[in-house]
């Protein structure tokens, strides 16, 4: 039989239609499979939360759901963050310093006219070039609050829902007098316990973020157990607490409704189905505070300080398809490290897409945590603290071999045993810094005296100012909102 011209053209022009059909259904298929590789990030940050402040370093608090998630997944024992807040959250949104640009100093209270520079690349910003549609934040921004520039959305989040102070009342929500709960760019009517409200706030976002193909990121910086010391009665109850509570037992019971609300996440991420593909993040943004003799137990210091209580913090992570659980980690990392090992993970290079100058000072960890390798080399690690002012700061710098701490005025200006307090441990065997042995080793504090100098100057001058400053008449705006500012 022979067939017509008409007829081989129109079988011809078939045979590419389904194959194009073809190709296509594998690409989309390709494509579901390259998403569902790349994990689920669910960043969990708690607010001055102490070393011994978990369950699984002692018998001060209770926290089941916390400890749990350490025992099933990986617990990082020399996790290092800032002394406090603001330059915590800088450094773990960027992977680089804070004081590189002028965030470390001190933190942004409401009167401070200053925040995250818009020029440097957010973790969601990264995820976003990766492919995550759905990037969330749920909690306290504390990275500036009076021009847009400075809002989470426009620093690469989709969504917010949460407060850009610290330290508001846990029940109205208020910060020196103004309610200060917004969704996205808006004051919110909301009611109800501040981490009760971060939790389903989260949790509500997971929901819908799972049912999309692309993978999500969900950035939780809880304000618990921050100050004001204020906790719901069934928690008071949980910690045996009576009618007229210190604050101990208020600071244990705020404590144990933060842990509930971690367990409110891991449930609700267990209920999407995406668990083994979830990668979950959940470390303290610094030292607790040292008015609890049990807090930071066995460490020295407390928050505010450059000792390991003021900057080594309780830390773990989970991904069950792809780093083998139930391990303690005891190599040197912190804060700066979480942007390059998540990017990594989202298979895009953490340095990709980085601006110019401004490189990296965080590294990768994910081949550590999948176990590829156990060659993690001792890093140069630096701690900077100086709210008070230059007159009153503390420096320290971390070795393989040894931590050298320096409180006293800024050392640019030279140092002096009348002016400053010089401590020098031998690490790791001296972790809780029990034993100054600066004066038997003069040449090594010399040595590293001239690194922490170094450190001292990559500070700007334009930095965040130290803590008061402006504070003199300072009047917040209606419900905190950004776009009442001023300075818009």
């Amino acid at each position: 039989m022979r067939l017509s011209r008409a007829s081989l053209t129109s079988d011809k022009a078939m045979f590419f239609f389904t194959l194009s059909l073809v190709m296509l259904a594998t690409l989309l298929h390709c494509q579901a499979t390259h998403a569902a590789t790349r994990p689920n990030v669910v960043l969990i940050l708690a607010d001055d939360l102490g070393w011994n402040a978990v369950g699984y370093h002692g018998d001060w608090v209770q926290t089941p759901n916390i400890d749990g998630l350490a025992k099933e997944g990986i617990e990082l024992d020399r996790f290092y963050v800032a002394p406090m807040c603001s330059p915590t959250r800088a450094g773990l949104l960027t992977g680089r310093y804070p004081i590189r640009f002028g965030l470390a100093r001190a933190v942004i209270p409401p009167y401070c006219n200053d925040g995250l520079p818009p020029a440097e690349r957010t973790l969601a910003e990264g995820l976003q070039v990766a492919g995550y549609k759905h990037r969330g934040i749920f909690g306290k921004w504390h990275l500036g609050h009076h021009q847009r520039k400075w809002h989470p959305l426009a620093q690469g989040f989709t969504h917010f829902v949460g407060h850009y102070n610290g330290a508001i009342d846990y029940f109205d929500l208020t910060r020196d007098g103004e309610r200060d709960w917004q969704v996205n760019y808006d004051p919110a009517t909301d009611e109800g316990y501040s981490t009760d409200l971060v939790a389903n706030a989260a949790c509500a976002f997971i929901r819908e973020a799972a049912q999309d193909e692309a993978p999500y990121f969900c950035y939780v910086p809880f304000n618990a157990p921050h100050s004001p010391f204020q906790a719901k009665a069934d928690a008071l109850q949980q910690v045996k607490a009576g009618p007229h509570p210190n604050n101990s037992q208020t600071y244990r019971a705020m404590i144990w409704t933060l842990d509930q609300a971690v367990g409110q996440i891991l449930k609700t991420i267990d209920e999407t189905g995406e668990a083994d593909n979830t990668q979950v993040w959940f470390l303290s943004d610094n030292g607790g505070v040292g008015q609890f003799p049990r807090n930071n137990r066995p460490l020295r210091g407390s928050k505010l300080t450059t000792f390991e209580g003021g900057v080594r913090v309780p830390a773990c992570v989970r991904w069950p398809a792809e780093w083998k659980g139930e391990r303690k980690l005891e190599n040197t990392m912190g804060y700066i490290d979480v942007l390059p090992t998540i990017l990594a993970t989202a298979e895009i290079g953490p340095a990709a897409g980085q601006p110019k100058g401004r490189e990296l000072d965080g590294v990768s960890l994910n081949d550590l945590f999948a176990g590829r390798t156990s060659d993690f080399p001792e890093r140069d690690w630096y701690s900077y603290h100086g709210q008070p002012g230059p007159q009153k700061e503390t420096i320290a710098l971390k070795t393989e071999n040894w931590k050298l701490v320096v409180n006293g005025p800024d050392i640019r200006q030279g140092t002096s045993p009348a002016t400053h307090e010089v401590f020098l441990f031998a690490m790791p065997d001296d972790l809780l810094e029990k034993n100054n042995v600066a004066e038997q080793h003069p040449q090594v504090v010399e040595q590293l005296l001239a690194k922490l100098v170094a450190h001292r100057q990559l500070q700007p001058e334009d930095g965040v100012p130290p803590y008061g400053t402006g504070q003199k008449g300072f009047k917040p705006w209606k419900n905190w909102d950004i776009k009442l500012a001023p300075n818009n």
